[in-house]
């Protein structure tokens, strides 16, 4: 079975700036779960699209977009991501709600994988 995208961040040094641009231009409805750090951006239309998030404190000069897919087995997923060519960017980490990891495919694109917690 294919592993869906589940989840998307927009990542970049100015939280407001960006939840601002994003709730304006796409209406997306923004809150913050993390004042001043993290935000939660409901994207879905009814059964069209996926909700996300909108981050600060990325490096400067280095603002990102990642999408998430749900994996039944983070780590198991990681050891197939190395042995076809990509890389650990971040291991597998526990923070409640979820577990999740990032990674870079061959050609050096940030992806992560998520497991949601029952």
């Amino acid at each position: 079975m294919p592993a869906p995208v589940v989840h998307f961040e927009v990542n970049g040094t100015d939280l407001k700036k960006l939840t601002d641009f994003y709730a304006t231009v796409f209406g997306w409805r923004i809150d913050e779960a993390m004042p001043g750090t993290y935000a939660l951006a409901y994207a879905r239309d009814g059964d069209k699209g996926i909700d996300g998030g909108i981050g600060a404190g990325s490096d400067p000069g280095t603002p990102n977009v990642v999408f998430y897919m749900e994996v039944s087995d983070p780590q198991a997923t990681l050891d197939q991501v190395v042995a076809a060519g990509g890389s650990v960017v971040v291991p597998v980490a526990d923070m409640g709600m979820v577990t999740y990891a990032l990674f870079a495919d061959p050609e050096g694109h940030v992806l992560g994988i998520v497991k949601a917690q029952p």
